[in-house]
């Protein structure tokens, strides 16, 4: 078959080449072309005509296309009550975001834009072009802008900008909220490019490597729910900067989406969540290690998240919330939601525990707003509550090891008993039957002293789940403390946490632990703590210790009680006998 198609091939070449002079003697041939110009007053066939008209147009759309670029760079600010944005026509950006009621640590108006991350990745409302070359490009024009000087919100303020080839618009209106609105469209050679809005680099208030670990790119996405088998689905992804993939692009459907840190965010609401998509942006930079004394050669490598949101078939049309991460903030942002809040409120994380530590918040700002008005203060008074309500596990652990002590000399018999039988013995297990009857005989449950233990340690993760997503108490006093978000700067109260635990565990009667352990254990475990919470934020130090100090007292109460003098008078027993020996 394939040699008598190689030969078909050669036969039809010979014909060409023999018929070939025949043709030009005999047909008449075409006249040389005077000029190319002349070609396109030719009418071409219907199937070329199409890509014919195409070419011409593109080709003709740059006579058409009126050139537009300023002339010089200028500044235009927009500002309201909340915010102050100072606008640069270079590239159309944001060269800063001031939020007027948040200060930053120096105690000026906090500015939102990341001065030294944008310089170098890019500043907000820039926008991102898959094309590297259209995208510095689009980012580093002259855009005319539509007003100069400052403007006062309610306002809107266009850039726009074009050229032979390249031709781009941004519109943006503000109110008197931190909602922004954004439209932008860019057409290149005549045809509309997918070109993003993005806060590619991070926020002002990041200063330090903890800042910037705690930064994330988040998004909500109903149709994650839809497909999820877990009893509580997850509807808000939280990508941490490992989770982050510079340039990886998340298509919609999306509600919202974009970078946040622990108490502010620059969030895309995009107005067709169905088409729309956000690209992931993780860049790296060298900071300081002491923002306070900068010295360039002694610094550290952080990463730093960005988000580029918008539609890829071209035109985009949405809000940004640029703001504070508060509540009752997030929660008056409507978005579109099918199946989630339809609010942003989940941007504000209060973590597994969530169940117990949004409650836990409202209360503790009830508290500030009609009781004291005083963060730490409002710490005070509801850790008081909240120590006294679990009072009653307290004694409940107290009455469970009281039997287990009573127990315990009768336990010791069953396990002398089986002493001579290895572990793997099967011997062993009638001993472990027989402890278990001996406790079921006696009232005694095995989980008894350690269940109100893991009853409250719900309440403590939630305590500190809500302190650390809760954005009142940065930068709040309290006696010598100045931020009850950040460590204690004297670190008092993790000094008091550790000696309240001591004098807790010395108060507290053993269940059964050899002396010995039980001394090292009343170190280990404050010391252990006090490590743990060393740096932790002065909120959570003030809670934990007041609620060691609380125990304290009640532990003083319950032992000048008949269940307390009795456990004592075991306890004391024992250590005699245990000093005979």
């Amino acid at each position: 078959m394939e040699k008598r198609l190689l030969l078909v091939f050669a036969l039809t070449f010979l014909v060409i080449l023999v018929f070939q002079p025949l043709l030009k003697k005999y047909l008449p041939q075409p006249s040389e072309p005077a000029s190319q110009k002349e070609a396109p007053a030719q009418s071409p066939p219907p199937a070329q005509a199409a890509n014919s008209a195409s070419a011409q147009s593109q080709a003709s759309a740059p006579a058409r296309v009126e050139s537009k670029q300023a002339s010089s760079e200028s500044e235009t600010v927009v500002e309201s009550d909340l915010y102050r944005v100072t606008f640069n026509n270079r590239g159309g950006e944001v060269k800063s975001w001031v939020l007027k009621k948040y200060d930053d640590d120096t105690g000026k108006p906090l500015d939102l834009v990341n001065q030294a991350a944008a310089a170098k990745y890019g500043y907000p409302l820039s926008l991102w072009a898959y094309d590297e070359t259209l995208r510095d490009k689009l980012n580093s024009v002259l855009y005319v802008a539509s007003a100069s000087g400052t403007q006062t919100a309610p306002a809107q303020l266009t850039f726009e900008y074009s050229d032979a080839d390249t031709s781009v618009r941004k519109v943006f209106r503000f109110d008197n909220s931190y909602v922004v609105t954004v439209e932008t469209s860019v057409q290149n050679k005549g045809s509309l490019v997918s070109a993003l809005p993005m806060w590619p680099a991070g926020f002002g208030d990041q200063l330090t490597p903890a800042a910037y670990a705690a930064s994330r790119v988040e998004y909500h996405n109903d149709e994650s729910t839809e497909h999820s088998y877990l009893i509580f689905p997850k509807q808000t992804e939280r990508l941490t900067v490992k989770q982050v993939s510079g340039g990886h692009t998340v298509l919609g459907p999306l509600n919202w989406a974009g970078p946040v840190d622990q108490y502010f965010g620059a969030v895309f609401i995009p107005d067709d969540p169905r088409n729309a998509a956000t690209v992931l942006l993780r860049n790296s930079l060298q900071i300081p290690k002491d923002w306070q004394k900068p010295n360039p050669n002694d610094t550290t490598a952080v990463d730093v998240l960005g988000a580029a949101v918008g539609d890829l078939r071209g035109r985009t049309s949405e809000r940004i919330f640029v703001g504070p991460k508060a509540l009752p903030v997030v929660e008056s942002v409507p978005v579109a939601s099918a199946v989630g809040p339809s609010d942003l409120r989940e941007l504000v994380n209060f973590g597994t525990f969530g169940i117990i530590a949004r409650p836990l918040f409202l209360w503790l700002h009830w508290t500030y707003a009609h009781v004291v008005h005083n963060w730490g203060w409002a710490i005070v008074i509801q850790t008081l509550v909240i120590t006294i309500a679990l009072l009653p596990l307290r004694i409940s652990s107290m009455k469970s090891a009281l039997k287990m002590q009573k127990i315990q000399p009768q336990m010791n018999a069953i396990k002398e008993k089986y002493k001579k039988y290895s572990m793997r013995d099967p011997r062993k297990q009638d001993m472990n039957q027989e402890i278990a009857a001996l406790m079921k005989k006696e009232g005694v449950s095995p989980a008894g002293g350690c269940l109100p233990l893991i009853i409250q340690m719900p309440f403590i993760f939630a305590y500190y789940s809500m302190l650390g997503a809760s954005l009142d108490l940065r930068h709040a006093h309290w006696l010598w403390i100045s931020d009850l978000s950040s460590r204690d700067p004297y670190f008092l109260l993790p000094i008091a946490l550790v000696l309240s635990m001591i004098v807790t565990q010395r108060m507290t009667p053993a269940t059964g632990m050899d002396p010995a352990q039980q001394k090292m254990m009343n170190l280990m475990m404050p010391l252990m703590m006090g490590f743990i919470f060393f740096n932790l934020a002065a909120g959570l130090n003030l809670y934990y210790a007041e609620s060691n100090l609380i125990g304290i007292v009640q532990q003083l109460v319950m032992s000048r009680t008949g269940l307390g003098r009795e456990m004592r008078e075991i306890a004391e027993k024992r250590a005699r006998k245990k000093d005979k020996k």
